[in-house]
C-alpha cells in the first residue's frame, strides 16, 4: 500500500462536463489551508475558455475544509507529509492526464506549496504552473524533489503582495531563491491583495495561460 491509498478517492469538481472536456488542455486547480474544491471553480469562468478545469479537494479535515498538509502557528510543516499529499494528487492525475493535451497546475496559498512540489517531482508532466500568495517547500536535497532537471524552460506565474500577512518571510526567501534557478518566471506584485485573490491578477493569469500554454 502507498501512503496516497491511505486517504479517500479525491473530490474532483469540473468547470465542464465530461463530454466537453475530452481533449482538452487540464488545468488543475489546489486549494489553499482550510479551504475546499469549490473555493477556486469560480475562476475558471474567469480564465481561458479553452482549459478544462478541475478542482481538487485537500485529503485532510482541518476545521470547515480540508487541507493537504498539517501546519503549525508558524506555518512549519512535515515533508513527509507534503510527499504523502503530493502523491495523492499525481495518483489522481495519472488517470486522466491522457484525456488532455497538457496538464497546467494553479495553486492558492499552501496549494502553490502542493503546485510546485508535483512540478518539483514530476518535472517534465507539466505545462506551466500558477503559484498565488503562497510558497515552495523546502525539501532539503530530498532526492523525490528532481530540481536538478529543471532548467528553468517551465514557465511558472507568481502573485502575491509584499504586505501578505500569512506567508512568512522565510518561505518567501527560500521561494524566491528557487523559482530564479529553476523555472522560467513571470512574478507580479500587487497592493492591497493581501492573502488573497484580486480581479487584476485573475486578469495577467489568464494572459499567462493563453500566452504560455495555449499559444504554444
Amino acid at each position: 500500500m502507498t501512503d496516497a491509498e491511505v486517504f479517500p478517492a479525491p473530490v474532483v469538481l469540473w468547470s465542464q462536463p465530461e463530454d466537453q472536456r475530452a481533449g482538452k488542455p487540464l488545468l488543475v486547480l489546489l486549494h489553499g489551508y482550510g479551504a475546499n474544491e469549490q473555493d477556486l471553480l469560480s475562476l475558471a469562468d474567469m480564465l481561458p475558455a479553452d482549459f478544462a478545469v478541475a478542482s481538487v479537494r485537500a485529503p485532510m479535515a482541518m476545521g470547515p475544509g480540508f487541507t493537504w498538509f498539517p501546519l503549525t502557528a508558524s506555518i512549519d510543516y512535515s515533508l513527509d507529509a507534503v510527499k504523502k499529499a503530493s502523491g495523492y494528487v499525481l495518483d489522481w492525475i495519472d488517470t486522466i492526464k491522457d484525456g488532455h493535451s497538457s496538464v497546467t497546475l494553479l495553486g492558492f496559498s499552501m496549494g502553490m506549496a502542493m503546485a510546485t512540489t508535483l512540478l518539483r517531482q514530476r518535472p517534465a508532466d507539466f505545462a506551466a504552473v500558477v503559484g498565488l500568495s503562497g510558497f515552495a517547500v523546502d525539501a532539503g536535497g530530498d532526492p523525490t524533489f528532481r530540481d536538478a532537471e529543471l532548467d528553468g524552460t517551465v514557465p511558472m506565474f507568481w502573485g502575491r503582495d509584499q504586505q501578505d500577512p500569512v506567508i512568512t518571510p522565510d518561505k518567501i526567501e527560500f521561494t524566491m531563491g528557487w523559482v530564479r534557478k529553476h523555472v522560467k518566471l513571470t512574478k507580479v506584485l500587487y497592493t492591497g491583495m493581501w492573502h488573497g485573490i484580486n480581479q487584476q491578477e485573475v486578469g495577467h493569469v489568464s494572459e499567462f495561460l493563453t500566452h504560455e500554454v495555449l499559444n504554444k
